[in-house]
């Protein structure tokens, strides 16, 4: 019974690392389509790239934020197990 609990608390660590690992790599591929879906309107509308790009950063920011959340989750699943 002891040894069952013990490779179920590992195999959560192990699952908490991957997916902390995941969701880093999710929010950088989100970031990086934001990114590029900016520049492509900026360059077909220049006058509006102002605009464009306050939106970009606070859509940004809510992006960090929702990782960072997920990789904390992730993190106290390893830490606490």
């Amino acid at each position: 019974m002891l040894g069952t609990l013990l490779q179920v608390a590992a195999l959560a660590k192990v699952g908490g690392a991957i997916g902390a690992g995941i969701v880093a790599l999710a929010a950088g591929i989100g970031i990086g389509k934001l990114a590029q879906y900016t520049m492509e309107a900026s360059a077909r509308q220049p006058e509006i790239s102002g605009g464009l790009r306050t939106t970009a950063i606070i859509i940004g920011a809510l992006i960090e934020g929702v990782c960072l959340f997920a990789v904390i989750v992730c993190l106290l699943a390893v830490l606490l197990k």
